[in-house]
């Protein structure tokens, strides 16, 4: 499993609020193209993201699901064809003024399950840090 962490001077609730609003998914998740369409209970368990993944015109369509929703954790399978899907569980802790942000993924389907966890992390980990340096812009700028 990869982690990482990142500290942002926004707080829980402004994370919460990116993280909670379906629409901004493409804006911090590195891949995600364009949304197409977000269930109305999105971030509830079992809710979905329809978005695409690629670079016009060759785009994908794809969806997110939520596995688990409370106050803290967001935990998402998200589909990645044809490379499987991946689990993904954000974390938010309140950190002085502000917050820290975890991000783990792990790829729960083959074929990149084949590929040995230590390769995975390497080429993973720069991603998944660019997402939550994303994520933070987006909720320092949200509202209080």
């Amino acid at each position: 499993m990869n982690r990482v962490e990142r500290h942002t001077s926004a707080t829980p609730a402004q994370v919460w609020s990116v993280l909670s609003n379906g629409w901004l998914y493409a804006s911090w998740v590195v891949g995600a193209s364009r949304i197409r369409d977000v269930d109305a209970e999105w971030p509830q368990a079992g809710s979905k993201i329809h978005h695409s993944v690629g670079v016009w015109p060759a785009l994908l369509n794809d969806e997110t699901t939520s596995c688990e929703s409370k106050a803290g954790l967001l935990e998402l399978s998200a589909a990645g064809w044809p490379f499987g899907r991946a689990r993904i569980r954000m974390t938010i802790e309140k950190d002085g003024n502000g917050s820290i942000i975890g991000m783990e993924e792990f790829v729960e389907t083959a074929p990149l399950k084949w590929i040995p966890p230590v390769v995975q992390q390497t080429a993973m980990s720069p991603r998944l840090s660019e997402c939550l340096n994303r994520l933070a812009m987006l909720a320092e700028r949200q509202p209080s």
